[in-house]
């Protein structure tokens, strides 16, 4: 329902036996107002159904209440997760969250970070392309990376251990007798896919299995070109028997492609689940990149940052899991 019309703060006030500046205390979550006070105060908010006005507090505090996001794709389906569990946890603070994305777009990185600095948001929640951040300063707004660090950004950074993850996918084929197990991923100018590429390099070695070029491709941006590299390595290397798919956008290349070449018999580790995943015959094991509790844990720390600014950096780990479904436990 709408707030009526000419309720005001001070109506809050007096409904709750308050001062106004008492009650403007609570608007603005003052630790120093009583928790019973607080609770008699946010009470006639609901009975009055009181709306802030979200400018005149931005115009008096200097700042915003709403939150930015940037992320690289807002159709990704680890970052729609991701934003999923972000704008939850804010809500629940009373902050909007205002969603961009880069395209892996360094200038316009740039460009949507600037504009939601000239918005004047209270802090800045970023998944960051792969150059130089320097231009960034976490002094003029508080700043949490999500997924990855930033290059020059000395930043808390919310995500997993993408080493050990790749490198406990590759084991899991290792360890059902597969030896020629290829690797798609993305490029290496960010930190997760070089994390990624150099776990299942590491498991191949552990397991003293000598790793052959001709089925490393560090080139699937896209579910096409996964799709494409897919078929040929099954036309091409007939002694291939396991795939390592290290992005979501590399899966959804790499399934429809073993479905049309009638090789549903090369066993498949994915990382990040994507829908439908769990109903493919074979259903689909898939690393857990577990977008909710990164999203939730990064809305913790830069609510924990905004109310107190002088926290030490810390990256934050989340824990990431396999979960095993079928195509991952095929033998050759």
């Amino acid at each position: 329902m709408a707030q009526p019309r000419g309720i005001r703060l001070l109506d809050v006030a007096h409904a709750a036996g308050v001062s106004l500046r008492t009650a403007s205390r609570v608007l603005n979550d003052d630790p120093r107002v009583a928790s019973d006070t607080r609770q008699r105060v946010q009470e006639a908010m609901l009975d009055l159904r009181f709306q802030p006005d979200a400018m005149a507090r931005s115009l008096r505090a200097g700042t915003d209440t709403a939150i930015g996001f940037v992320v690289e794709s807002i159709s990704d389906p680890f970052f729609a997760e991701v934003i999923d569990a972000v704008e939850r946890e804010m809500s629940r603070q009373g902050r909007p969250v205002l969603v961009a994305s880069t395209r892996r777009d360094p200038d316009r990185e740039c460009d949507v970070v600037e504009r939601l600095l000239q918005r004047r948001v209270a802090g800045l929640l970023l998944s960051p392309t792969s150059h130089p951040h320097s231009w960034l300063d976490p002094r003029r707004v508080p700043v949490v990376l999500v997924d990855r660090p930033a290059p020059g950004l000395p930043a808390d950074v919310v995500g997993i251990d993408d080493y050990q993850a790749a490198s406990d996918a590759v084991a899991h084929l290792l360890a059902r007798g597969h030896q020629r197990i290829a690797y798609l991923g993305d490029t290496l100018d960010t930190p997760t896919s070089a994390a990624r590429l150099r776990g299942y390099r590491d498991a191949l070695a552990r397991h003293h299995v000598a790793a052959d070029e001709r089925l490393v491709h560090c080139d699937c941006t896209s579910s096409s070109t996964s799709a494409h590299v897919t078929s040929a390595l099954i036309r091409e290397i007939p002694a291939l028997t396991a795939i390592f798919s290290a992005t979501t956008r590399a899966s959804l290349g790499v399934v429809p492609a073993l479905h049309a070449g009638r090789r549903t018999d090369v066993a498949l580790v994915a990382f990040g689940d994507f829908p439908m995943a769990d109903t493919l015959v074979p259903a689909i094991t898939v690393v857990d990149h577990p977008g909710h509790e990164i999203g939730r844990a990064a809305a913790a720390r830069l609510l924990a940052r905004l109310a107190q600014p002088g926290l030490p950096v810390e990256h934050l780990q989340i824990p990431a899991r396999i979960i095993a479904r079928g195509s991952g436990e095929l033998r050759p």
